[in-house]
């Protein structure tokens, strides 16, 4: 699995939302890309993605989510 390198901005914030969720990191960072393609283009990353084995698996696909949705999701993982 590719493990990538955060900015200080990124980890500090990944961190602080890890704990405000009472997970991992990783848990975060999975609940911040859930929700990502609802302020993303999707459909773009989509058009200009170079791997279409994993569309079954990729978040864009659900392009169409509205960021209200999206951060109904943060909140709900914060709050829990």
């Amino acid at each position: 699995m590719y493990s990538p390198e955060f900015s200080e901005l990124a980890a500090v914030t990944v961190r602080r939302l890890a704990w405000a969720m009472k997970g991992s990191m990783g848990q975060a960072v999975d609940v911040l890309v859930k929700a990502l393609p609802a302020f993303i283009n999707a459909e773009k990353v989509c058009e200009l993605c170079r791997d279409k084995t994993k569309c079954a698996v990729c978040a864009c696909k659900s392009c169409g989510e509205m960021p209200k949705k999206a951060l109904s999701l943060l909140y709900s993982e914060v709050t829990q």
